[in-house]
């Protein structure tokens, strides 16, 4: 299943540091986020990308995980030649990661 099934995502930058922020749809899917979507798989996930630490902000009260990046955007908005690495496309990629199949959870159509 893809992580896009349990939660959505919401991004920001600040110089050379992105956060993603991932909530969880359902109350009950944020302890299986909790437990599969770690900081060293979401840097896994973004080798080539981050070069800096991946670390990860669990906020229960909220159903949600926030991940902060370094050195994640080649220098920052201002400085970096890609065209957009930036925010929104970071939190997609993230919702395409693979997370194994839950059992207690009806498939998506």
């Amino acid at each position: 299943m893809r992580l896009r099934e349990l939660a959505h995502a919401r991004a920001g930058d600040k110089g050379d540091t992105s956060n993603i922020a991932l909530i969880a749809h359902e109350p009950g899917d944020y302890a299986f986020l909790v437990e599969h979507v770690t900081a060293e798989r979401v840097k896994a996930l973004f080798a080539g990308i981050v070069h800096g630490e991946v670390a990860r902000y669990e906020l229960p009260g909220i159903g949600a995980l926030n991940f902060v990046m370094t050195r994640a955007l080649g220098g920052g908005v201002t400085r970096s030649l890609a065209l957009d690495p930036h925010g929104k496309s970071l939190s997609a990629m993230l919702l395409e990661l693979e997370l194994p199949a839950r059992q207690d959870r009806e498939p998506s159509p």
